[in-house]
């Protein structure tokens, strides 16, 4: 029987929580109009698993600096992550600010470490899994590395999507397939903020209780994106490693991104300060 639906509260200061199957309540605080989840990567795959248990239909995004500077110049992005079940913080600099306001266990929760460890979970649970996105290289590659690595779980099907917008009938073919292949994830790697467009419109059509939006996670996972030493994940550098890589298209991205999200931190800031000073 499916559990009652838990949807999100909102508290007198309108911060909105995510609240677990076991009633564990988790902020979602306001970062620049994105609500973001307060969240370890263990209670993130423990509220997906719950959620999974419940049939729940659910996306969760992962939420970068360049993903959150796109969602403040395209409305319809930023009312998608206000919709999405989960956001969680994948860089430094949004945990960082979230430790600032407060909320001193935010984690940085990002596609490369969420997958492998809602891949091991579901050794055990007996999740299915579905890869949407990359070419049929990588996914051939990502599905090995998987296999190898996790060779209790289940990949039920993947599928590589024509670099150009698709037809209604292909669109239409996505769902039939997706839903034959009756997957518990349906994992999307398109990027950010297109992989969030395509899991919003297909929210209503898949049957799969969770989608999960992961970036770039495809191609490292698969081998074919070298990661960033531990260290300069957590000191916030892992953008310069991934730039040193990819510098013809990440520079101008990284560029506008990271300069864009400090001018508006800096405008909120003073807006207050000029308020705290007016009151």
């Amino acid at each position: 029987m499916t559990k009652k639906k838990k949807p999100p509260r909102i508290d007198a200061s309108g911060i909105n929580y995510i609240v677990g199957e076991d009633g564990s309540v988790h902020p979602r605080p306001q970062v620049l109009g994105v609500p973001v989840s307060v969240l370890t990567l263990d209670e993130a795959v423990a509220t997906i698993d719950g959620w999974i248990a419940s049939g729940e239909r659910k996306y969760v995004c992962t939420l970068d600096v360049h993903a959150l500077m796109e969602s403040q110049s395209a409305p319809d992005v930023r009312n998608i992550y206000r919709s999405a079940a989960m956001v969680t913080p994948d860089g430094m600099p949004l945990v960082w600010l979230l430790h600032r306001s407060g909320y001193r266990t935010a984690d940085r929760i990002c596609g490369p470490d969420l997958m492998p460890a809602l891949f091991r979970h579901s050794q055990r649970r007996g999740h299915r899994h579905f890869l949407y996105g990359s070419t049929d290289t990588t996914l051939s590659l990502l599905q090995e590395e998987l296999s190898r690595n996790f060779p209790g779980a289940k990949i039920v099907g993947s599928y590589s999507p024509p670099y150009r917008a698709l037809t209604r009938e292909e669109e239409l073919e996505v769902d039939r397939v997706v839903n034959a292949a009756d997957p518990d994830i349906v994992w999307v790697g398109l990027g950010a903020p297109k992989q969030d467009r395509w899991m919003a419109a297909h929210r209503g059509s898949l049957k799969a209780p969770v989608l999960i939006g992961v970036g770039a996670a495809f191609d490292m996972l698969a081998g074919k994106i070298t990661r960033a030493p531990r260290f300069l994940q957590r000191t916030g550098c892992e953008w310069m490693f991934r730039l040193a890589q990819e510098p013809r298209r990440l520079t101008r991205r990284y560029l506008e991104s990271n300069s864009k999200f400090a001018i508006m931190l800096i405008g909120e800031k003073l807006h207050l300060t000029k308020r705290h000073a007016d009151a």
